[in-house]
């Protein structure tokens, strides 16, 4: 698949998780971060569409452990939470 329509599906994927806060937090970080990705930070952004929204959320907010699949500097940005702008 092209590096468009990856990122394509995975915007769907990040805008349509379940809950508002899930939404925001995933779909503001697709949306703010995914241009500067090269293609390991597409797959890695991929295999974390696979998981639970709650255990992602509890990751970027520090309330549970990261598993070392998902530690590193995608996980670092995420956790900074400088990313989400909430629409009124």
């Amino acid at each position: 698949m092209e590096k468009e329509d990856r990122l394509r599906r995975l915007k769907f994927r990040a805008w349509h998780r379940g809950t508002r806060e899930a939404d925001y937090m995933i779909g503001c970080f697709f949306d703010r971060h995914h241009t500067e990705w090269d293609e390991a930070s597409i797959a890695w952004y991929e295999r974390l569409m696979d998981e639970d929204d709650v255990d992602i959320m509890g990751w970027a907010l520090g309330t549970i452990p990261i598993p070392a699949d998902y530690a590193g500097p995608m996980m670092d940005a995420m956790a900074k939470l400088d990313y989400v702008e909430i629409p009124r």
